[in-house]
């Protein structure tokens, strides 16, 4: 991964304040990984994203859907939750493969837990890593993966 900026926030709205200010310099096509420990933030950091998009929708983890998606703003939001599979090939029987496909693509992806189905994202992709500095403070990791 290569680093593009890092940040430390101190509560759940910081969180959700750094993945609004991403919105506003994305547009579709982009495939972001999303890594951190349960109760981290990633979903916190979708919900300000989705927000930044100007999409009013109600942004939970899609945990036991596996894929929530998002209308309403700039362009589609898919959220994906891979914590409960255990396999690449679990995840491509699901017909999951086709939504990393940067060509076709008509929104964004985020992919929580995408190390439970590695090798389903081969293409560039952007990977954010939240780490749990304490109960409130989470250090924020942004970087590119080709």
């Amino acid at each position: 991964m290569d680093k593009i900026f890092s940040v430390e926030t101190s509560s759940p709205m910081q969180t959700m304040q750094v993945g609004e200010k991403l919105a506003k310099t994305v547009k579709r096509g982009v495939v972001f990984t999303l890594k951190g420990d349960l109760g981290a933030g990633k979903t916190h950091f979708v919900k300000g994203f989705v927000k930044g998009l100007g999409c009013n929708a109600l942004v939970t983890s899609p945990t036991f859907t596996l894929l929530n998606v998002y209308e309403g703003g700039d362009f589609t939001v898919y959220h994906f939750d891979m914590y409960r599979l255990s396999s690449l090939e679990e995840a491509v029987e699901l017909g999951f493969s086709e939504y990393f496909d940067l060509n076709s693509l008509d929104g964004v992806v985020f992919v929580e837990w995408p190390e439970n189905v590695d090798g389903l994202i081969k293409c560039p992709h952007i990977e954010i890593e939240i780490q749990k500095i304490d109960d409130n403070r989470r250090k924020i990791i942004v970087g590119s993966v080709k």
